[in-house]
């Protein structure tokens, strides 16, 4: 599956990924100690929703738009990210990962992006001029385990790649592995699309052999019956979970399903432990 970020922007699984991904900082920065945040597949930050690639598949019809034609209060923070980036009152451009990231720094948290493809990390250091932000160049999967443990005292890594390999997620595995025996206590955020429900099973039931203790599986399923063969919706892993961004997440997915859910469908969106 190609999930380059650039032909998906703004769609239904950017707006519960960047929704959760405020809602969990935020709920860290309740404590004072700096956070040193990481994005190993950070992809170019920024993104034209009226580019060619994002045009093609026209996804943030079904996502940020939906968003923005919604009431509901639990999603501003969300809209006040987007609006961040654009003039206006519809959103033109689509903040990626790293610039919702970079909204949220306080002074003593840091922000370490990484984007391999020489072209969209050249994209992201524009994107990202006039931040703190620090671009590397590197393998994902490298990199995450160099930058453990933090410098800080508690962080996050963000690990949103674009499944193109066939290895991936055997890749994911193996490195969480790793990066939970150097930082046991460390937040980890894995995104991955929701296709297969076989296959994906198979996968959870892997992560779920390492035995992690706190270990948040979120998941969104955009239609009411599986639809072979298409992409059906997408989730986020989320290791250690603090207890402030667990406790207020119910209602916050229940706004995102009702915004988002396709016509005639009513959606999914469930929270669940994989080992408790």
């Amino acid at each position: 599956m190609n999930y380059r970020h650039s032909f998906h922007a703004g769609n239904s699984a950017d707006v519960v990924k960047h929704s959760l991904l405020i809602a969990l900082v935020r709920a860290l920065q309740q404590k004072p100690g700096g956070l040193t945040l990481i994005d190993t597949h950070a992809g170019c930050g920024l993104y034209d929703l009226g580019g060619e690639q994002a045009q093609r598949t026209g996804e943030a019809a079904h996502g940020v738009l939906r968003a923005f034609a919604d009431p509901a209060p639990l999603l501003e923070d969300y809209r006040s990210a987007v609006r961040a980036v654009n003039v206006g009152a519809e959103p033109h451009l689509y903040p990626g990962s790293p610039q919702v990231l970079a909204q949220l720094l306080r002074p003593q948290d840091a922000l370490i992006l990484n984007e391999k493809h020489p072209e969209d990390a050249k994209t992201l250091r524009g994107a990202m001029r006039g931040t703190p932000a620090a671009v590397h160049e590197r393998d994902a999967y490298e990199l995450w385990l160099a930058m453990l443990p933090t410098r800080t005292p508690r962080g996050v890594v963000v690990v949103d790649p674009p499944y193109e390999q066939t290895d991936e997620r055997d890749r994911i595995v193996a490195t969480l592995a790793a990066a939970h025996r150097k930082w046991a206590h460390g937040v980890t955020v894995i995104w991955y699309p929701l296709k297969d429900r076989a296959t994906h099973q198979r996968w959870k039931g892997q992560l779920h052999r390492l035995g992690i203790a706190k270990f948040l599986s979120v998941e969104h399923w955009l239609y009411d019956a599986d639809q072979p063969g298409i992409y059906n919706g997408a989730g986020l892993f989320i290791i250690n979970p603090p207890y402030a961004f667990t406790q207020a997440l119910a209602p916050l997915l229940e706004a995102l399903r009702a915004a988002l859910a396709p016509e005639g469908h009513r959606g999914e969106i469930t929270a669940e432990w994989l080992r408790a």
